[in-house]
């Protein structure tokens, strides 16, 4: 060959995109040490919309329908295991930790076929599904070997910025400690998000060198690894610059808050829910709403709640994993977890509903009562300053004030049944494992250690006696007279 002839570039043969292709694999990079955090916290852990992030970007990896997910973690091992427990992941360890590179290289031995890889940033909750499914598409439809997800963030800060040639043809990514002035003002930034065909990526990491200062591997060197040989890739940019934003800092933390905070009040109204004063209303990210639901200011809703056509939750109460009926109303000033709250109920105020509660539909449950492990039938009432643990209430039942559920003997919990239509009076304690039956009654002041019949009446109070003219006595005495 002549000395001037041009080198030819080592391109793989172009095939035409393929109509279908395997599902995608994906990979997702949480074994960062997260120093800038100032934790003892792993920084995946952190909460951004009442989910940790880690969990938030497994929850987007799952809306694109993968074959399998893999989560490569290293720092706070055992408090990323613990919380990855009962989720389909797959989990690879990276020790010691080598970069973003080194960690992709470990998940290789947990991966297995021909199809796409997609690489995710276990930082970045901002990120959706739907992003990474124009992300998978644009790959497949013009069969490259990788496409990544870039934005334009307001201030790019030390983020890495795309490099690209004269033709705006992707080159690299250049991290922003090892820019130059001119590479330094562009706005384009890497959003940490990648989609490989598995050969190239396979390709690509094989041939990642170890940084001199660091001694790590980045997994941005592969950009420019399949670029310099000819390989196909292509940058896509996000279509909202927030969804690229990461999480390095107590800041960073606090500004994807803010952004999710907003995210999810905009689905509840598009959902025709009324929020009264968004300002103070926070609603975590698996939240769903019904129309014409309405939430009063300084209300949290967490969790997986669900509030349902013309619920209504009034001021200063929390509802974390429950399920509030259509026509319910929450009070002001109440704490619900784990419940489930029928059609019609009356909760509140100052009503607290531990997990394991059920209220049936137009069941009423006032101001300080406590619910844990109870099940309220239709109708039932409990109206004022109870305790009803691990029982069971029978429909149309009447709770009198100050009524107790003694559940617990110092070493076992039992149980407390309730028939239809009993009447408990005020201030009685029943005695678990006790039963009350159908239409029974239990006289105010009660301590029931025994089951009351269907029908029949049960009272243990101490005979009144009543002493004449005893008040008298007592003020001639306050008086000092005999």
């Amino acid at each position: 060959m002549k000395a001037s002839a041009k080198r030819k570039r080592n391109v793989r043969p172009r095939s035409r995109p393929r109509d279908t292709e395997p599902p995608p694999q994906v990979v997702v990079l949480a074994a960062g040490v997260g120093s800038r955090m100032r934790s003892t916290l792993p920084k995946v852990l952190h909460r951004v919309g009442g989910r940790t992030l880690l969990d938030a970007v497994l929850d987007t990896a799952r809306g694109v329908s993968p074959s399998r997910v893999v989560a490569v973690i290293g720092a706070g091992r055992e408090k990323v295991e613990s919380a990855l427990a009962g989720r389909d992941v797959t989990i690879v360890v990276q020790d010691p930790p080598l970069g973003t590179g080194d960690a992709a290289r470990q998940a290789l031995s947990a991966l297995n076929g021909s199809g796409p890889v997609v690489i995710l940033s276990g930082d970045a909750p901002l990120l959706t599904a739907a992003t990474v499914g124009r992300l998978i598409e644009r790959r497949r439809e013009k069969d490259l070997d990788l496409a990544f997800l870039t934005f334009r963030p307001p201030d790019p800060g030390d983020l890495g910025r795309i490099v690209r040639d004269s033709r705006g043809r992707v080159r690299r990514i250049v991290e922003a400690r090892n820019a130059t002035a001119r590479e330094s003002r562009l706005a384009e930034a890497n959003a940490g998000v990648y989609c490989f065909s598995a050969s190239a990526l396979r390709g690509a990491l094989a041939k990642l060198v170890a940084n001199r200062s660091t001694n790590e591997f980045y997994l941005t060197d592969a950009v420019e690894i399949l670029a310099s040989a000819g390989g196909a890739v292509e940058a896509v940019e996000a279509d909202d610059w927030r969804e690229g934003w990461g999480v390095n800092t107590r800041r960073d933390l606090a500004a994807a808050e803010e952004i999710e905070r907003r995210r999810c009040l905009e689905r509840a109204l598009d959902a025709g829910a009324t929020i009264v004063d968004p300002a103070t209303t926070r609603i975590g990210a698996q939240v769903r709403f019904e129309p014409d639901a309405i939430v009063h200011p300084f209300v949290c809703l967490e969790g997986t709640t669900v509030v349902e056509e013309g619920s209504e939750v009034l001021a200063f109460t929390r509802v974390v994993d429950s399920k509030i009926g259509p026509g319910a109303v929450v009070g002001p000033h109440c704490e619900i977890e784990g419940a489930e709250i029928g059609a019609r109920a009356r909760v509140g105020p100052f009503a607290r509903l531990r997990p394991g509660s059920v209220l049936e539909k137009d069941v009423r449950v006032g101001n300080f009562v406590e619910t844990k492990k109870a099940v309220l039938r239709e109708g039932a009432k409990a109206l004022h300053l109870s305790y009803l643990g691990d029982a069971e209430i029978g429909a149309g039942a009447n709770i009198g004030a100050g009524v107790i559920t003694c559940n617990y003997d110092g070493v076992r919990k039992h149980r407390t049944s309730i028939g239809e239509g009993a009447f408990v009076g005020s201030d009685s304690q029943l005695v678990a494992p006790v039963t009350v039956g159908k239409g029974a009654y239990v006289g105010a002041g009660s301590t029931i250690t025994r089951d009351v019949p269907d029908g029949d009446l049960a009272v243990t109070r101490t005979p009144q006696k009543n002493l004449a003219g005893w008040a008298a006595k007592r003020r001639r005495k306050e008086r000092g007279q005999t």
